[in-house]
């Protein structure tokens, strides 16, 4: 199932009071897994971005003078959503801005029905709280180190690690089957289990080899030599 996770960045909090976008980042995942398909684009709010939201997210009245109103990126905005499920954490307050800037261009409003607000899922999840998004990759362990002030695509990226979490989608993509008998003696039938789907690898290649050149340091007696994989060209590949 396609999905989009999606947050925006505003001139402050009332849409109704003279607030507006100023920036939106969406990430399409598949599945739960991201797709690399992303949305991003800063808009001119037609008004000067006051003290206190710029200093949330950063984005001064003078970096967004000539970027492009909200009407000219309406299309291609609804086109990315298309209409697949909005993943929102705190979804009233994005929703609100986005339907007050879609119908000022006279553009379809974006049903509510289509939302997924990851601060109720949390909330039912850890109901002792806290679940802001910086205290829910604390909790989940989710690297959220660029994280400085908030921005629109950023916060979208990170809070998709987050939704994954919360759903259990992590968990739910490994599968375990039963493979065949390997082996068969007086105290019972042993069954390998196998995944269908390989997990895919959590090492960088600059940490594996951080990590080789650590055991090699060890010397050829280390216990931890004869699981070193065999590089192309050393002794060990040769033999092979």
């Amino acid at each position: 199932m396609r999905e989009i996770v999606l947050d925006t960045e505003t001139t402050g909090l009332d849409p109704y009071q003279g607030d507006r976008v100023v920036e939106i980042g969406c990430v399409e995942l598949f599945k739960g897994f991201p797709t690399g398909q992303t949305f991003h684009c800063y808009i001119n709010p037609e008004r000067d971005v006051p003290a206190a939201a710029f200093a949330v997210h950063g984005l001064s009245t003078e970096f967004l003078r000539d970027k492009p109103l909200f009407g000219d990126v309406a299309d291609d905005f609804l086109v990315f959503l298309g209409d697949a499920p909005l993943v929102i954490h705190n979804a009233a307050f994005d929703i609100a801005f986005l339907n007050a800037e879609l119908e000022r261009a006279r553009r379809p409003l974006i049903d509510r029905a289509r939302l997924v607000d990851t601060l109720l899922l949390a909330r039912r999840r850890h109901p002792a709280g806290p679940n802001r998004l910086d205290d829910l990759c604390t909790r989940y362990g989710i690297d959220n180190s660029r994280r400085t002030k908030h921005g629109a695509l950023l916060d979208a990226e990170i809070l998709a690690e987050v939704y994954v979490e919360l759903i259990g989608a992590r968990q739910a993509a490994l599968s375990l089957v039963e493979d065949t008998v390997v082996a068969a003696d007086t105290a019972g039938t042993t069954v390998l289990r196998v995944r269908t789907v390989a997990l895919a690898p959590r090492l960088t290649e600059a940490e594996r080899q951080a990590h080789r050149a650590f055991v090699q340091e060890l010397g050829e007696g280390a216990l931890w030599m004869p699981y070193l994989p065999a590089e192309p060209g050393d002794a060990r590949a040769r033999e092979a």
